[in-house]
């Protein structure tokens, strides 16, 4: 199967193989269930792959880390350029359009990956329309564990709170998002 035919689960699944158990190990953590199910699903159904094939997978992979480093660094402008430079303007312009759904950050990704107990530290002495705003962008199994180590009052202000929270703004939540990153 040629690489342009592949979808990006057989190609993650065939990076992950190519880079060995303890290294996918640590990969696997940023994962969520849903995610690892679906890895590991692609890699039990990965047959023999290629040297070739797997080469040209693990040079996408790291064409795309650093196309994304450049574009966090210096802006999609000075992405664009360097990578031009680098490996041409077709590839390059390829690249950038290929990272331009995850240029989209979600909000408040950084605290998905942090402990629940971590994050009900720093949460705790919040309005609690702004503890029921964070709780909203995670996951909800992490939600339930913060929501279930508050006090009962305030457990049923935040899930009030939650229920009935309608669209908020992109830009309050981007302010948001911006104070709590920085903590």
């Amino acid at each position: 199967m040629a690489q342009h035919e592949m979808s990006s689960k057989e190609k993650a699944a065939i990076l992950l193989i190519s880079l060995g158990k303890e290294y996918s190990a640590e990969l696997y953590k940023y994962l969520t269930e849903d995610e690892i199910s679906d890895m590991t699903l692609s890699i039990t159904t990965t047959r023999r792959v290629e040297p070739e094939l797997r080469e040209q997978i693990i040079n996408e992979f790291y064409e795309m880390c650093l196309t994304q480093k450049f574009i966090t660094e210096g802006g999609i402008d000075y992405a664009r350029e360097i990578l031009e430079q680098a490996i041409g303007p077709d590839r390059a312009e390829e690249m950038i359009r290929k990272l331009s759904s995850s240029l989209q950050v979600r909000p408040f990704d950084f605290i998905r990956r942090v402990d629940s107990t971590q994050i009900l530290n720093v949460i705790h002495n919040e309005h609690p329309q702004i503890i029921a705003l964070v709780l909203s962008y995670i996951e909800p199994k992490q939600a339930a564990q913060i929501i279930a180590s508050l006090p009962s009052d305030r457990q049923t202000e935040i899930i009030s709170r939650i229920s009935t929270m309608g669209s908020t703004s992109p830009d309050y939540v981007k302010e948001r998002n911006a104070f709590w990153s920085a903590r």
